[in-house]
């Protein structure tokens, strides 16, 4: 059979559960490089007060350096206070199968950090969108996004040297 899910927690609940290792097959090998989980906020916001937004996405940035390179006790803590039935386990492997798969650190953020953006990519997705009638061509696209606070290189030297 077939599920859609995260390569982070689904798996694991098979292997735990049906005591099997399932395929994991990501859509980003297969030609859907959206970008996913990005922070958004109010143009309203960007305008009125830049310095704030970029203070929150460079320790948005920072955090997930630690969080996959680093010691990530402290927020593993968090995150089992706001979800008591994920086990140490279950965030081990979400941890080790980000790294993994790349799905923090990888393409573009290996040169320009964390959380980065490449116009064409954006545009990829919406001719792909256009294209499978999703979208308006006439659409501005790019009302939808900036790349003004990301791709600094923020935290790159918190990443371990190969």
């Amino acid at each position: 059979s077939i599920e859609q899910g995260y390569a982070t927690s689904e798996p694991f609940e098979v292997e735990r559960q049906g005591k099997f290792k399932p395929n994991v097959f990501l859509a980003a090998d297969h030609g859907y490089d959206s970008y996913s989980t990005t922070i958004e906020t109010t143009r309203g916001l960007i305008d009125k007060n830049p310095d704030l937004v970029q203070r929150f996405v460079d320790a948005s940035i920072i955090g997930w350096y630690n969080y996959i390179y680093g010691d990530n006790r402290a927020a593993n803590d968090l995150i089992k206070r706001d979800n008591p039935d994920i086990s140490d386990d279950q965030l081990a492997y979400s941890a080790a199968k980000m790294k993994e798969y790349g799905i923090v650190d990888s393409g573009d953020s290996l040169t320009l950090g964390i959380g980065a953006m490449r116009d064409a990519r954006v545009k990829s997705f919406f001719v792909k969108m256009v294209d499978a009638g999703l979208f308006k061509p006439y659409l501005d696209y790019k009302r939808a996004y900036t790349l003004q606070f990301i791709g600094k290189g923020v935290g790159i030297e918190l990443r371990p040297r190969q």
